[in-house]
């Protein structure tokens, strides 16, 4: 396998040690592993995307997991996006031997599947279709008036989520810890899918010094 297509458009601008114990081997595809030792803890575009260390993997699992319940047990994270939205292996869908790729998109409460490998999602889909993969003309607006880059931890949320009719808007954006953020996320979500007919939630704050035990 090549990664070649990817990396002669994605930039690395940070790298944190990766500290490689392995791919599950339940992820399906041996490129899986190739993939995290090769790109694993690397920031991309000043924070675009980033591929999730080995041994951040369970953590961001057991994370997904829980924003997203109905697919406990199918997903293998291995990266994320400046929005938070998280990019898994999924093992209940199988193509020509792969499993394919599933976005979790905490903000908006919603996953949206992938018709692509893991190879061919980074040499492929991020390659000629960033628009639709990573929203790189809304991340080129955000940019605009936020130069800075996203830290290994940061992504830049929804102050309000979309689930809960929050605008998909610059104004409706904030930096944020990324663990908080999908914390937040997940638990709005699984209180939703409680409410009886006719509930709503009145009020929502996000706050970035809200602590959370999953660290990805």
């Amino acid at each position: 396998m090549t990664l070649d297509p990817f990396n002669n458009v994605f930039q690395v601008t940070a790298n944190e040690r990766n500290f490689v114990h392995g791919v599950p081997p339940e992820c399906g595809d041996p490129n899986l592993s190739a993939i995290i030792g090769a790109l694993g803890g690397k920031t991309f575009l000043h924070g675009l995307y980033r591929v999730l260390r080995s041994d951040r993997m369970d953590a961001a699992k057991a994370a997904m997991e829980k924003v997203f319940p109905e697919y406990r047990g199918r997903i293998v994270p291995f990266a994320f996006d400046w929005l938070g939205r998280h990019f898994a292996v999924d093992l209940a869908r199988i193509e020509d031997g792969r499993p394919q790729v599933l976005m979790l998109e905490i903000g908006a409460a919603e996953a949206m599947e992938i018709p692509a490998s893991v190879a061919d999602f980074h040499n492929v889909e991020l390659v000629e279709y960033a628009d639709d993969a990573l929203s790189f003309p809304f991340w080129q607006q955000w940019r605009a008036s936020n130069p800075n880059d996203l830290s290994y931890s940061e992504c830049v949320g929804y102050k309000v989520p979309l689930f809960l009719g929050g605008a998909d808007e610059l104004a409706n954006l904030e930096t944020i810890d990324l663990s908080v953020y999908v914390e937040i996320c997940g638990q709005l979500r699984n209180k939703t899918r409680t409410l009886a007919a006719g509930q709503t939630i009145s009020r929502v704050f996000m706050s970035g010094s809200v602590k959370s035990d999953n660290q990805m």
